[in-house]
Protein backbone atom coordinates (compact mmCIF):
# COMPACT_ATOMS: atom_id res chain seq x y z
CA UNK A 1 0.00 0.00 0.00
CA UNK A 2 1.74 3.42 -0.91
CA UNK A 3 1.65 5.95 2.04
CA UNK A 4 -0.03 8.98 2.01
CA UNK A 5 2.47 11.06 0.90
CA UNK A 6 3.21 9.22 -2.11
CA UNK A 7 -0.53 9.24 -2.91
CA UNK A 8 -0.69 13.14 -2.81
CA UNK A 9 2.66 13.49 -5.02
CA UNK A 10 1.34 11.50 -7.34
CA UNK A 11 -2.27 13.23 -7.41
CA UNK A 12 -0.47 16.50 -7.56
CA UNK A 13 1.57 15.56 -10.39
CA UNK A 14 -1.68 14.29 -12.35
CA UNK A 15 -3.63 17.45 -11.61
CA UNK A 16 -3.43 19.93 -14.86
CA UNK A 17 -2.56 23.30 -14.76
CA UNK A 18 -5.31 25.91 -15.63
CA UNK A 19 -4.32 29.10 -17.61
CA UNK A 20 -2.64 29.26 -21.14
CA UNK A 21 0.76 27.24 -22.20
CA UNK A 22 3.40 29.63 -23.09
CA UNK A 23 4.13 29.64 -27.20
CA UNK A 24 6.29 32.02 -28.79
CA UNK A 25 4.22 34.20 -30.96
CA UNK A 26 4.39 33.90 -35.06
CA UNK A 27 6.11 35.93 -36.35
CA UNK A 28 6.86 36.91 -40.31
CA UNK A 29 10.82 37.39 -40.91
CA UNK A 30 12.41 38.14 -44.20
CA UNK A 31 14.69 35.61 -45.78
CA UNK A 32 17.60 37.88 -46.15
CA UNK A 33 18.49 42.10 -44.85
CA UNK A 34 17.34 44.28 -47.75
CA UNK A 35 20.82 45.90 -47.30
CA UNK A 36 23.05 43.31 -47.03
CA UNK A 37 25.40 43.34 -49.84
CA UNK A 38 25.14 40.28 -52.73
CA UNK A 39 27.07 37.44 -52.37
CA UNK A 40 27.85 37.46 -48.98
CA UNK A 41 28.66 34.30 -46.80
CA UNK A 42 25.79 33.47 -44.07
CA UNK A 43 28.06 33.41 -41.13
CA UNK A 44 27.11 36.56 -39.57
CA UNK A 45 29.86 39.18 -38.33
CA UNK A 46 28.49 39.07 -34.98
CA UNK A 47 29.74 35.58 -34.52
CA UNK A 48 32.89 37.61 -33.94
CA UNK A 49 34.35 37.92 -30.63
CA UNK A 50 34.66 41.55 -29.52
CA UNK A 51 38.34 41.37 -28.97
CA UNK A 52 38.70 40.39 -32.69
CA UNK A 53 36.73 42.97 -34.06
CA UNK A 54 38.05 45.77 -32.27
CA UNK A 55 41.79 45.44 -32.24
CA UNK A 56 43.15 48.62 -30.87
CA UNK A 57 44.57 47.68 -27.45
CA UNK A 58 43.69 50.65 -25.51
CA UNK A 59 40.50 50.33 -26.42
CA UNK A 60 40.43 46.33 -25.07
CA UNK A 61 41.38 47.73 -21.87
CA UNK A 62 38.99 50.57 -21.69
CA UNK A 63 36.46 47.70 -22.51
CA UNK A 64 37.28 45.31 -19.80
CA UNK A 65 37.89 47.93 -17.52
CA UNK A 66 34.22 49.08 -17.98
CA UNK A 67 32.86 45.59 -17.64
CA UNK A 68 34.32 45.47 -14.04
CA UNK A 69 33.78 49.02 -13.15
CA UNK A 70 30.63 50.18 -14.66
CA UNK A 71 27.69 50.99 -12.35
CA UNK A 72 24.57 50.01 -14.68
CA UNK A 73 26.47 46.75 -15.62
CA UNK A 74 26.54 46.51 -11.30
CA UNK A 75 23.09 47.04 -11.21
CA UNK A 76 22.42 45.04 -13.87
CA UNK A 77 24.49 42.25 -11.92
CA UNK A 78 22.41 42.53 -8.77
CA UNK A 79 19.08 42.80 -10.38
CA UNK A 80 19.68 39.07 -11.56
CA UNK A 81 20.87 38.17 -8.23
CA UNK A 82 17.71 39.39 -7.08
CA UNK A 83 15.38 37.53 -8.96
CA UNK A 84 17.17 34.08 -8.67
CA UNK A 85 16.70 34.75 -4.90
CA UNK A 86 13.24 35.08 -6.12
CA UNK A 87 13.28 31.84 -8.19
CA UNK A 88 14.50 30.36 -4.80
CA UNK A 89 11.54 31.56 -2.70
CA UNK A 90 9.01 30.46 -5.99
CA UNK A 91 10.48 26.93 -5.04
CA UNK A 92 9.63 26.50 -1.46
CA UNK A 93 5.99 27.28 -2.19
CA UNK A 94 6.17 22.94 -3.36
CA UNK A 95 7.23 21.91 0.40
CA UNK A 96 5.46 22.12 3.36
CA UNK A 97 6.10 25.06 5.64
CA UNK A 98 6.22 25.10 9.47
CA UNK A 99 6.40 28.10 11.71
CA UNK A 100 7.45 27.43 15.47
CA UNK A 101 6.16 29.65 18.31
CA UNK A 102 6.80 29.61 21.98
CA UNK A 103 5.91 31.42 25.23
CA UNK A 104 7.32 31.09 28.60
CA UNK A 105 5.83 34.26 30.84
CA UNK A 106 8.20 35.07 33.91
CA UNK A 107 6.23 38.66 35.47
CA UNK A 108 2.88 39.37 36.17
CA UNK A 109 0.36 37.40 38.39
CA UNK A 110 -1.26 34.53 36.51
CA UNK A 111 -5.34 33.95 36.39
CA UNK A 112 -7.10 31.12 37.61
CA UNK A 113 -9.58 31.82 34.53
CA UNK A 114 -9.76 28.72 32.03
CA UNK A 115 -11.86 28.67 28.93
CA UNK A 116 -12.39 24.75 28.17
CA UNK A 117 -10.16 24.01 24.94
CA UNK A 118 -8.26 26.97 25.17
CA UNK A 119 -4.70 27.07 27.17
CA UNK A 120 -4.03 29.51 29.41
CA UNK A 121 -1.96 32.60 28.09
CA UNK A 122 0.08 32.36 31.12
CA UNK A 123 0.69 28.84 29.83
CA UNK A 124 4.21 28.03 28.97
CA UNK A 125 3.92 26.22 25.85
CA UNK A 126 5.83 25.23 22.36
CA UNK A 127 4.02 25.25 19.44
CA UNK A 128 4.65 24.36 15.88
CA UNK A 129 2.39 25.08 12.72
CA UNK A 130 2.48 23.13 9.44
CA UNK A 131 1.02 24.23 6.22
CA UNK A 132 0.96 22.57 2.67
CA UNK A 133 -1.12 23.69 -0.16
CA UNK A 134 -1.72 20.99 -2.18
CA UNK A 135 -1.12 22.53 -6.07
CA UNK A 136 -4.10 20.87 -7.44
CA UNK A 137 -4.65 23.90 -10.02
CA UNK A 138 -1.36 24.78 -11.00
CA UNK A 139 -0.76 27.79 -8.85
CA UNK A 140 2.31 27.43 -7.38
CA UNK A 141 3.70 25.74 -11.01
CA UNK A 142 2.57 28.82 -12.76
CA UNK A 143 4.41 30.91 -10.32
CA UNK A 144 7.44 29.36 -10.68
CA UNK A 145 7.60 29.39 -14.45
CA UNK A 146 6.82 33.27 -14.06
CA UNK A 147 9.54 33.43 -11.89
CA UNK A 148 11.67 31.67 -13.95
CA UNK A 149 10.62 34.12 -17.00
CA UNK A 150 11.32 36.83 -14.94
CA UNK A 151 15.00 35.49 -13.98
CA UNK A 152 15.37 34.87 -17.84
CA UNK A 153 14.07 38.45 -18.66
CA UNK A 154 16.65 40.20 -15.99
CA UNK A 155 19.27 38.16 -17.58
CA UNK A 156 19.11 39.56 -20.91
CA UNK A 157 18.95 42.74 -19.69
CA UNK A 158 22.37 42.54 -17.99
CA UNK A 159 23.31 41.15 -21.48
CA UNK A 160 21.65 43.95 -23.12
CA UNK A 161 23.31 46.89 -20.76
CA UNK A 162 27.05 44.80 -21.71
CA UNK A 163 26.26 45.16 -25.49
CA UNK A 164 25.13 48.71 -24.76
CA UNK A 165 28.12 49.39 -22.42
CA UNK A 166 30.80 47.93 -24.93
CA UNK A 167 29.31 49.57 -27.79
CA UNK A 168 29.16 52.63 -26.05
CA UNK A 169 33.10 52.71 -25.04
CA UNK A 170 33.86 52.05 -28.67
CA UNK A 171 31.95 54.80 -30.35
CA UNK A 172 32.82 57.42 -27.67
CA UNK A 173 36.83 56.19 -28.07
CA UNK A 174 36.25 56.50 -31.68
CA UNK A 175 34.56 59.86 -31.09
CA UNK A 176 37.75 60.73 -29.27
CA UNK A 177 40.37 60.10 -31.92
CA UNK A 178 38.54 61.72 -34.61
CA UNK A 179 38.78 64.97 -32.01
CA UNK A 180 42.05 64.38 -32.21
CA UNK A 181 42.57 64.45 -35.93
CA UNK A 182 40.17 67.31 -36.24
CA UNK A 183 42.05 69.31 -33.48
CA UNK A 184 45.38 68.59 -35.17
CA UNK A 185 43.32 69.29 -38.59
CA UNK A 186 42.51 73.18 -37.21
CA UNK A 187 45.57 73.71 -35.43
CA UNK A 188 47.86 72.81 -38.42
CA UNK A 189 45.09 75.18 -40.84
CA UNK A 190 45.81 78.03 -37.46
CA UNK A 191 49.83 77.80 -38.43
CA UNK A 192 48.99 77.86 -42.27
CA UNK A 193 46.38 80.97 -41.78
CA UNK A 194 48.90 82.66 -39.59
CA UNK A 195 51.32 82.32 -42.32
CA UNK A 196 49.26 83.46 -44.63
CA UNK A 197 48.14 86.71 -42.44
CA UNK A 198 51.98 87.37 -42.16
CA UNK A 199 52.30 87.30 -45.83
CA UNK A 200 49.16 89.49 -46.20
CA UNK A 201 50.29 92.35 -43.37
CA UNK A 202 53.86 92.49 -45.56
CA UNK A 203 51.76 93.10 -49.24
CA UNK A 204 49.94 95.76 -47.41
CA UNK A 205 53.08 97.40 -46.02
CA UNK A 206 54.32 97.61 -49.64
CA UNK A 207 51.27 99.26 -51.02
CA UNK A 208 50.57 95.70 -53.01
CA UNK A 209 47.35 94.65 -51.03
CA UNK A 210 44.38 96.59 -49.83
CA UNK A 211 43.16 96.34 -45.70
CA UNK A 212 40.36 94.43 -47.04
CA UNK A 213 42.17 91.44 -48.48
CA UNK A 214 44.64 91.51 -45.20
CA UNK A 215 41.04 91.51 -42.87
CA UNK A 216 39.72 88.31 -44.53
CA UNK A 217 43.10 86.82 -43.96
CA UNK A 218 42.37 87.64 -40.21
CA UNK A 219 39.03 86.85 -39.73
CA UNK A 220 40.14 82.98 -41.75
CA UNK A 221 42.84 82.93 -38.73
CA UNK A 222 40.28 83.66 -36.19
CA UNK A 223 38.27 81.24 -37.66
CA UNK A 224 40.40 78.26 -37.14
CA UNK A 225 41.32 79.58 -34.18
CA UNK A 226 37.55 79.39 -32.58
CA UNK A 227 37.36 76.09 -34.40
CA UNK A 228 40.46 74.42 -32.30
CA UNK A 229 39.08 75.68 -29.30
CA UNK A 230 35.21 74.10 -29.97
CA UNK A 231 37.12 70.70 -30.67
CA UNK A 232 39.37 71.11 -27.65
CA UNK A 233 35.96 71.60 -25.42
CA UNK A 234 34.16 68.38 -27.48
CA UNK A 235 37.03 66.11 -26.71
CA UNK A 236 37.54 67.19 -22.98
CA UNK A 237 33.60 66.28 -22.82
CA UNK A 238 33.70 63.40 -24.20
CA UNK A 239 36.94 61.67 -22.42
CA UNK A 240 34.34 62.88 -19.36
CA UNK A 241 31.87 60.84 -20.62
CA UNK A 242 33.66 58.14 -21.66
CA UNK A 243 35.47 58.30 -17.68
CA UNK A 244 31.36 57.84 -16.82
CA UNK A 245 31.42 54.70 -18.96
CA UNK A 246 34.45 53.38 -17.05
CA UNK A 247 33.41 53.59 -13.65
CA UNK A 248 35.03 56.21 -13.07
CA UNK A 249 35.88 60.18 -12.39
CA UNK A 250 36.57 62.44 -14.89
CA UNK A 251 40.20 61.60 -16.42
CA UNK A 252 42.61 61.83 -19.65
CA UNK A 253 42.06 59.16 -21.37
CA UNK A 254 44.81 56.98 -23.23
CA UNK A 255 44.76 56.49 -26.86
CA UNK A 256 46.19 53.65 -28.98
CA UNK A 257 45.95 53.72 -32.81
CA UNK A 258 44.88 56.68 -34.81
CA UNK A 259 41.67 56.92 -36.23
CA UNK A 260 43.08 55.99 -39.66
CA UNK A 261 45.10 53.25 -38.13
CA UNK A 262 41.99 51.46 -36.82
CA UNK A 263 41.29 47.60 -38.12
CA UNK A 264 38.22 46.69 -39.37
CA UNK A 265 36.75 43.68 -41.61
CA UNK A 266 36.68 44.40 -45.03
CA UNK A 267 33.47 42.62 -45.12
CA UNK A 268 30.54 42.62 -42.64
CA UNK A 269 27.70 40.23 -43.59
CA UNK A 270 25.15 40.07 -41.53
CA UNK A 271 23.76 36.64 -41.21
CA UNK A 272 20.64 35.31 -41.47
CA UNK A 273 17.39 37.09 -40.30
CA UNK A 274 16.11 34.87 -38.12
CA UNK A 275 19.12 34.45 -36.17
CA UNK A 276 18.14 38.09 -34.45
CA UNK A 277 14.96 36.01 -32.19
CA UNK A 278 17.55 34.16 -30.90
CA UNK A 279 20.81 36.39 -30.27
CA UNK A 280 19.32 39.93 -29.84
CA UNK A 281 19.55 40.12 -26.02
CA UNK A 282 15.92 42.79 -26.02
CA UNK A 283 14.40 40.50 -28.01
CA UNK A 284 14.94 37.40 -25.77
CA UNK A 285 14.35 39.57 -22.70
CA UNK A 286 10.91 40.67 -23.83
CA UNK A 287 9.99 37.03 -24.91
CA UNK A 288 10.88 35.89 -21.45
CA UNK A 289 8.45 38.82 -20.11
CA UNK A 290 5.69 37.31 -22.09
CA UNK A 291 6.36 33.67 -20.71
CA UNK A 292 6.89 35.31 -17.65
CA UNK A 293 3.32 37.53 -18.08
CA UNK A 294 1.65 33.99 -19.40
CA UNK A 295 2.07 32.08 -16.76
CA UNK A 296 0.69 34.90 -14.38
CA UNK A 297 -2.63 34.12 -16.14
CA UNK A 298 -2.68 30.56 -14.75
CA UNK A 299 -1.60 32.08 -11.36
CA UNK A 300 -4.69 34.48 -11.63
CA UNK A 301 -7.51 31.82 -12.77
CA UNK A 302 -6.18 29.21 -10.54
CA UNK A 303 -6.52 31.82 -7.52
CA UNK A 304 -10.46 31.86 -8.54
CA UNK A 305 -10.30 28.00 -7.30
CA UNK A 306 -10.51 26.63 -3.59
CA UNK A 307 -7.11 26.08 -2.42
CA UNK A 308 -6.52 22.61 -0.88
CA UNK A 309 -3.94 22.83 1.95
CA UNK A 310 -3.21 20.37 4.54
CA UNK A 311 -2.48 21.89 8.17
CA UNK A 312 -1.34 20.90 11.33
CA UNK A 313 -0.53 21.97 15.14
CA UNK A 314 2.18 20.10 17.07
CA UNK A 315 3.19 21.12 20.56
CA UNK A 316 3.87 21.06 24.26
CA UNK A 317 2.48 22.87 26.78
CA UNK A 318 2.15 23.47 30.59
CA UNK A 319 0.92 25.63 33.02
CA UNK A 320 4.81 25.18 34.83
CA UNK A 321 7.74 24.96 32.99
CA UNK A 322 9.21 21.85 35.09
CA UNK A 323 6.35 20.11 33.38
CA UNK A 324 6.79 21.33 29.43
CA UNK A 325 8.41 18.11 28.50
CA UNK A 326 5.64 15.68 30.22
CA UNK A 327 3.81 13.47 28.04
CA UNK A 328 0.25 14.36 29.44
CA UNK A 329 1.14 18.01 27.95
CA UNK A 330 1.84 17.12 24.14
CA UNK A 331 -0.67 18.05 21.80
CA UNK A 332 -1.16 17.48 17.59
CA UNK A 333 -3.38 17.67 15.54
CA UNK A 334 -3.72 17.45 11.30
CA UNK A 335 -6.41 17.46 8.44
CA UNK A 336 -7.09 18.87 4.84
CA UNK A 337 -8.02 22.54 4.83
CA UNK A 338 -10.36 23.94 2.19
CA UNK A 339 -10.41 28.35 1.07
CA UNK A 340 -12.64 29.57 -1.20
CA UNK A 341 -13.42 33.25 -2.92
CA UNK A 342 -16.62 34.06 -1.85
CA UNK A 343 -17.98 38.08 -1.66
CA UNK A 344 -14.19 38.85 -3.85
CA UNK A 345 -14.91 36.29 -6.51
CA UNK A 346 -15.48 39.07 -9.18
CA UNK A 347 -12.29 41.07 -8.07
CA UNK A 348 -10.31 38.08 -8.86
CA UNK A 349 -12.14 38.22 -12.12
CA UNK A 350 -11.17 41.70 -12.78
CA UNK A 351 -7.71 40.34 -11.48
CA UNK A 352 -7.45 38.08 -14.67
CA UNK A 353 -8.15 40.08 -17.25
CA UNK A 354 -6.20 43.03 -15.89
CA UNK A 355 -3.11 39.90 -16.52
CA UNK A 356 -4.22 39.18 -19.79
CA UNK A 357 -4.41 42.75 -20.78
CA UNK A 358 -0.99 42.95 -20.03
CA UNK A 359 -0.28 39.85 -21.99
CA UNK A 360 -1.35 41.57 -24.65
CA UNK A 361 0.90 44.48 -23.70
CA UNK A 362 3.90 41.94 -23.92
CA UNK A 363 3.07 40.73 -26.99
CA UNK A 364 2.98 44.29 -28.64
CA UNK A 365 6.36 44.90 -26.87
CA UNK A 366 7.72 41.52 -28.27
CA UNK A 367 6.49 42.50 -31.95
CA UNK A 368 7.47 45.68 -31.59
CA UNK A 369 11.58 45.36 -30.25
CA UNK A 370 11.81 42.60 -33.35
CA UNK A 371 10.32 45.58 -35.97
CA UNK A 372 12.95 48.15 -34.38
CA UNK A 373 15.99 44.93 -34.02
CA UNK A 374 15.36 44.80 -38.10
CA UNK A 375 15.53 48.35 -38.75
CA UNK A 376 18.41 49.02 -36.94
CA UNK A 377 20.23 46.10 -38.80
CA UNK A 378 19.34 47.86 -41.93
CA UNK A 379 20.24 51.11 -41.02
CA UNK A 380 23.67 50.45 -40.01
CA UNK A 381 24.29 47.88 -43.09
CA UNK A 382 23.43 51.14 -45.31
CA UNK A 383 25.23 53.26 -43.05
CA UNK A 384 28.37 50.90 -43.40
CA UNK A 385 27.86 50.70 -47.09
CA UNK A 386 27.31 54.63 -47.56
CA UNK A 387 30.13 55.54 -45.45
CA UNK A 388 32.73 53.71 -47.29
CA UNK A 389 31.65 54.91 -50.25
CA UNK A 390 31.78 58.42 -49.07
CA UNK A 391 34.67 57.90 -47.38
CA UNK A 392 36.72 57.36 -50.73
CA UNK A 393 35.16 60.48 -52.69
CA UNK A 394 35.96 62.72 -49.87
CA UNK A 395 39.57 61.32 -49.98
CA UNK A 396 40.20 62.02 -53.41
CA UNK A 397 38.27 65.67 -52.91
CA UNK A 398 40.84 66.33 -50.15
CA UNK A 399 44.03 65.42 -52.41
CA UNK A 400 42.49 67.39 -55.09
CA UNK A 401 42.22 70.69 -52.77
CA UNK A 402 45.33 70.16 -51.41
CA UNK A 403 46.99 70.42 -55.00
CA UNK A 404 44.68 73.64 -55.72
CA UNK A 405 45.81 74.95 -52.39
CA UNK A 406 49.29 74.43 -53.09
CA UNK A 407 48.91 76.13 -57.11
CA UNK A 408 47.08 79.00 -55.64
CA UNK A 409 49.51 79.75 -53.11
CA UNK A 410 52.26 79.23 -55.45
CA UNK A 411 50.49 82.15 -57.92
CA UNK A 412 49.33 84.31 -54.79
CA UNK A 413 52.72 84.64 -53.57
CA UNK A 414 54.22 85.09 -57.25
CA UNK A 415 51.87 87.94 -57.85
CA UNK A 416 49.77 85.92 -60.42
CA UNK A 417 46.54 85.67 -58.07
CA UNK A 418 44.52 87.55 -56.21
CA UNK A 419 44.07 86.25 -52.23
CA UNK A 420 40.27 85.32 -53.24
CA UNK A 421 42.07 82.15 -54.73
CA UNK A 422 43.59 81.23 -51.64
CA UNK A 423 41.48 81.95 -49.20
CA UNK A 424 38.84 80.00 -50.63
CA UNK A 425 41.46 77.03 -51.35
CA UNK A 426 42.25 77.14 -47.83
CA UNK A 427 39.01 77.51 -46.35
CA UNK A 428 37.73 74.41 -48.39
CA UNK A 429 40.44 72.26 -47.64
CA UNK A 430 39.94 72.70 -44.21
CA UNK A 431 36.30 71.90 -44.14
CA UNK A 432 36.86 68.97 -46.32
CA UNK A 433 39.65 67.02 -44.13
CA UNK A 434 37.09 67.82 -41.02
CA UNK A 435 34.82 66.35 -43.14
CA UNK A 436 36.90 63.36 -44.06
CA UNK A 437 37.62 62.52 -40.85
CA UNK A 438 33.94 62.65 -39.54
CA UNK A 439 33.50 59.85 -42.19
CA UNK A 440 36.16 57.61 -41.11
CA UNK A 441 34.69 57.69 -37.90
CA UNK A 442 31.16 56.85 -39.22
CA UNK A 443 32.22 53.82 -40.94
CA UNK A 444 34.01 52.90 -37.64
CA UNK A 445 31.09 53.11 -35.47
CA UNK A 446 29.00 52.06 -37.90
CA UNK A 447 30.44 48.61 -37.98
CA UNK A 448 30.45 48.80 -34.33
CA UNK A 449 26.22 49.73 -34.33
CA UNK A 450 25.95 46.49 -37.26
CA UNK A 451 27.76 44.19 -34.59
CA UNK A 452 25.67 45.82 -31.94
CA UNK A 453 22.14 45.55 -33.94
CA UNK A 454 23.15 41.81 -34.32
CA UNK A 455 23.24 40.96 -31.15
CA UNK A 456 27.28 40.57 -31.13
CA UNK A 457 29.01 38.64 -28.94
CA UNK A 458 29.63 40.83 -25.99
CA UNK A 459 29.15 38.30 -23.12
CA UNK A 460 31.26 37.78 -19.97
CA UNK A 461 31.04 34.25 -21.60
CA UNK A 462 33.24 35.16 -24.10
CA UNK A 463 35.76 36.90 -21.86
CA UNK A 464 35.90 33.12 -20.14
CA UNK A 465 37.20 32.12 -23.13
CA UNK A 466 39.25 34.90 -24.04
CA UNK A 467 40.82 34.47 -20.48
CA UNK A 468 41.15 30.69 -20.91
CA UNK A 469 43.08 30.54 -24.22
CA UNK A 470 45.16 33.74 -23.71
CA UNK A 471 47.29 34.70 -20.68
Amino acid sequence: MRSPVVAVLSFILLSCAVGPDYERPTTTTPEAFRMAEKGEEATSIANLLWWELLQDEELQKLIRISLEENKDLKRAVATVEEFQARVFIARTDFVPQLNVSANAPSFGRKSNFLVPGFPNPFNYYLQGNLSWELDIWGRIRRSNEAARGDLLARDEGRRAVILQLVSGVAEAYFDLLQFDMQLDIARRTLKSWEESVRIAQARLRQGVTSRLDADQFEAERANAAARAAELERQMVQKENQLSVLLGRAPHQIPRGRSLTEQVMPPAVPPGLPSELLQRRPDIVQAEQGLAATTARIGMAKADRFPKLSITGLLGVASPHLSRLVANETEFGVAGPSLVGPLLNAQILGFQQEAVEAQARQAVAQYEQSILVAFREVEDALVAVRTAREQREAQVQQVEALRSALRLASLRYKGGLANYLDVLIAQRNLFEAELALTGTHRLHLVSIVQLYKALGGGWSPDMDARKDGTKG
